[in-house]
């Protein structure tokens, strides 16, 4: 077993203790690699341990590992902020946005993405503890943003994503009570599945808070380049 597969298999085996200890399904889990800073040769490393999903947060150097990997099936996510002028790239290249926050991003990323591409899968970005370094609408938002992005014609919305302050594991459960809230209240969202939180030092608490998608990336990669 190399070691990228040691890594991945230890990070399984955390997640599949959390899930037992919270009564939840180990499959209902996702892990999604977060490989920025990380060479496209170490991505192809993950990928033959058997990862699928990588999470980059700057555009251009994501941009150019999708060329230097296009021979392998990938499903990239992008992470990171989304800039008003950055939406077409990111329409045409990524199977996932998960820093949404204002609609006029999300009517741009539908308008702009491919025709021949399925809709884009989208997570709302909460700024969950109102700090004021980090981006996101506020929860009272979210119901209306709901309301608006779902209606449009190329994106699946598919839940939301938070990054609390460190050690604020409160946040995760007043994030998973925001969520089955919205799912209570719109019962036409059908893929209303996802819940994008938790990273390498508290997937643990993120899990028992309702995670359906953790983002590991020191754990699995190591420190960053």
């Amino acid at each position: 077993m190399t070691d990228f597969a040691l890594k991945r298999q230890q990070i399984l085996s955390k997640i599949e203790a959390a899930c037992k200890k919270n009564a939840r399904k180990f499959e209902d889990v996702q892990l999604l690699a977060v490989s920025k800073t990380h060479p496209a040769e170490v991505l192809r490393e993950m990928h033959a341990a058997g990862q699928h999903s990588f999470g980059e947060n700057y555009l251009q150097e994501a941009l150019a590992k999708q060329e230097q990997l296009q021979d392998l099936n990938l499903e990239w996510h992008f992470i990171g902020h989304v800039q008003r002028n950055k939406t077409k790239p990111l329409a045409t290249h990524f199977d996932w946005v998960h820093g949404v926050d204002r609609l006029i991003i999300a009517e741009r990323l539908s308008a702009q993405r491919p025709e021949n591409l399925k809709p884009l899968n989208i997570c709302i970005q909460v700024n969950i503890d109102a700090q004021d370094s980090k981006d996101g609408c506020t929860p009272e938002q979210v119901p209306e943003l709901v309301q608006q992005i779902s209606q449009l014609a190329n994106i699946r919305l598919r839940g939301l994503m938070v990054i609390p302050k460190p050690d604020n594991t409160a946040a995760f459960r007043d994030a998973g009570n925001l969520f089955d809230q919205v799912k209570a209240q719109h019962a036409n969202l059908k893929d209303w599945d996802t819940l994008s939180m938790g990273m390498s030092g508290d997937l643990e608490e993120a899990i028992a808070a309702g995670s359906t998608m953790l983002r590991v990336g020191t754990a699995l990669f190591g420190a960053r380049d």
